[in-house]
């Protein structure tokens, strides 16, 4: 059985400023009807080492209620931390905890990235209908703050509306949904223009849950093709991103950087999630 959840709730050198850091903790817990066995389960829960002003001073993750278990962690094509955790056997429950300490300096900063010609082509859930591609004449006129503002006012912030297979163009229908969408939309938008940009899941402090933005891609003046510098956009909250955006993963869409994913055996079986997070001032 596959399943995949949203959770609820580019290296750059700088000089040396002041900073904060952040602890994030989350439990996630699945509960089962029957005992499961070879349960696989991914987690897009980690964030970067280094991130712009973002640095990551330490994490780990545990696996509770189950005899035996192992863990592995890999990267992804777009370079996020992935880590996997194999589990034999869950008679009815497991818990993993996760706790990540981030430091962010105290200084915006649109860090440089590598060239990726994928955040230039739309995928199933940012290929653009003609309301989409009206809004794109904004970027091809280079004002990316002029988008970001329709985005905002084309939607109405409303949980429960949509899914994490809702698309751009249905979203926009419907002028309901939440930040997955309005990033979807936008992004949607910026590559119909030619523009390349890339989807950001992540937290923000204060909001309570995960949260959603962009990136949209520059070439930078005067240097190789290869490298891009990245322009953070919150179409959600109408504004460029501050200091205060807490980066975990980046993709083409939501589909490349959902949070937790995996598989198991076990016919009819049903299991129930509960996540808890917290995020602090350490």
């Amino acid at each position: 059985m596959r399943y995949n959840a949203l959770i609820d709730t580019c290296q750059t050198t700088y000089a040396k400023t002041s900073s904060r850091t952040f602890v994030l903790s989350q439990q996630i817990r699945y509960s089962y009807s029957s005992p499961v066995t070879d349960l696989r389960q991914n987690f897009r829960t980690i964030p970067p080492s280094k991130y712009g002003v973002q640095h990551r001073r330490r994490w780990h993750l545990k696996v509770k209620d189950v005899k035996e278990s192992d863990t592995r962690v890999s990267y992804d094509s777009f370079s996020n931390v992935v880590v996997q955790a194999n589990v034999p056997q869950v008679d009815d429950t497991v818990e993993f905890e996760v706790e990540v300490e981030i430091e962010l300096l105290d200084r915006q900063h649109d860090h440089q990235t590598s060239a990726d010609l994928r955040y230039l082509n739309h995928t199933r859930l940012t290929k653009p209908d003609q309301a989409i591609m009206e809004l794109a004449t904004e970027v091809r006129n280079g004002n990316v703050k002029s988008l970001c503002a329709k985005v905002h006012r084309a939607l109405n912030y409303e949980w429960g509306i949509t899914s994490v297979n809702t698309t751009a163009s249905e979203a926009l229908a419907g002028g309901r949904g939440v930040c997955q969408d309005y990033a979807h939309i936008m992004l949607a938008a910026c590559r119909h223009a030619g523009v390349p940009a890339r989807y950001v899941s992540g937290h923000l402090p204060g909001e309570g849950g995960s949260h959603a933005w962009i990136e949209v891609l520059h070439p930078v003046p005067g240097q190789s093709r290869s490298t891009w510098v990245a322009e953070g956009w919150d179409p959600t909250h109408d504004r460029k991103i501050t200091g205060d955006y807490l980066v975990i993963a980046v993709g083409r869409d939501y589909a490349d950087v959902a949070p937790l994913s995996g598989t198991y055996n076990g016919d009819g079986v049903e299991g129930t999630l509960n996540v808890q997070k917290q995020l602090r001032l350490a």
